[in-house]
């Protein structure tokens, strides 16, 4: 008999490998060594209970088995006043996201409640100087660019680190 896990469900927007690249490099140059143990990520939903995994991950599936990927574009940078992050635009992810707060509702966190900001983090947990002085480092030379959106991916979260689950990817 399978244990039944109690870490939180994270899901996340999977990125191409080109698009993960890029923001792995940012992370590891911008974001301070001993609080970077993760891949850069578009987090979709913080803390989903995992006794529901099971049917979540049958509707994620489902979504990922019926839609194309969502057209994504990196619009500009945001100050997070101690990181900073590159800004998602992507009407069509948000509605993948959408579909799934819909049906799991009930078992939203507040903060899954609320719309997402949907952005990469390169740096965090820095003082707010060196923040200032990376956004407008990165700011200076800033053009909006596509995204790639390939999937949908599930972790454990450890307490700090991940665990991946699985990935899925858009039809």
């Amino acid at each position: 008999m399978t244990k039944l896990r109690s870490e939180p469900i994270i899901i996340t927007a999977m990125m191409g490998p080109e698009d993960q690249s890029f923001f792995n490099k940012l992370r590891n140059e911008y974001f301070p060594r001993e609080r970077n143990y993760l891949d850069a990520h578009i987090t979709l939903f913080h803390h989903l209970p995992p006794a529901h995994w099971p049917e979540i991950k049958r509707y994620i599936i489902d979504l990922t088995r019926e839609y194309d990927a969502p057209i994504a574009h990196v619009d500009r940078l945001l100050n997070l006043g101690r990181g900073v992050a590159f800004h998602i635009d992507s009407p069509e992810l948000m509605a993948v996201r959408s579909m799934i707060a819909e049906n799991f509702a009930s078992l939203l966190i507040p903060q899954d409640q609320s719309k997402p900001r949907l952005h990469v983090t390169i740096q965090n947990k820095v003082k707010g100087e060196v923040a200032r002085q990376t956004f407008d480092l990165l700011n200076a030379e800033f053009e909006a660019f596509p995204l790639s959106i390939k999937g949908l991916s599930a972790f454990y979260y450890m307490g700090g680190p991940w665990e991946k689950i699985g990935q899925w990817r858009f039809q």
